[in-house]
């Protein structure tokens, strides 16, 4: 009976954790990625009166790797590139070499948001991935970061996660449901 209380709680205290953070995900984007400075790479056309679609398809499941972390095999705009499920990122943030293999060619001009990282304070291009899909848990129109230095992985942040019906972790892996 304690084990699954437990169990219950931590459940209950991961969706709660993430409810928190789609709230500042969200408060994020509305303070400090409106229109001014935004990176050319992608022009992003969602507005206030568009909400944003939800995501499609079927539940995912991403296994919880040996170093602990959840990684996943991510489908961005129709090509592979390998993420870490990050719940602490307000949205997907690439990093420029990822960045420029889905074809974005951004100047130094367009690395003008500030953004706070592990690795300390850095610049980043704001940009709009067409789409992003985990194992058929796919979301279109995904607002994201490209890094400009120092992020050692992409992250599949809340700008897709949040856009999710669910997510149900369990100490073997998540279940990503759209």
């Amino acid at each position: 009976m304690v084990a699954s209380m437990a169990r219950f709680d931590f459940q209950s205290g991961m969706m709660f954790a993430l409810a928190l953070t789609a709230a500042g995900a969200l408060g994020y984007g509305v303070s400090h990625l409106g229109d001014a400075g935004r990176a050319q790479a992608a022009p992003v056309l969602m507005t206030a009166s568009a909400p944003s679609p939800m995501a499609t398809g079927h539940a995912a499941q991403v296994a919880r790797a040996e170093d602990g972390h959840y990684w996943a095999e991510a489908d961005i705009n129709g090509r592979a590139v390998r993420v870490l499920v990050d719940t602490g990122a307000s949205v997907v943030a690439l990093t420029r070499d990822d960045a420029l293999r889905l074809g974005f060619m951004l100047e130094s001009q367009d690395f003008d948001h500030t953004v706070i990282t592990a690795n300390g304070e850095g610049r980043a291009a704001r940009i709009e991935l067409s789409h992003v899909a985990v194992a058929g848990a796919r979301v279109e129109r995904v607002q994201a970061l490209v890094v400009e230095r120092g992020l050692p992985a992409s992250l599949l942040g809340m700008s897709y996660l949040g856009r999710l019906s669910r997510i149900e972790a369990t100490p073997h892996g998540l279940t990503l449901r759209p």
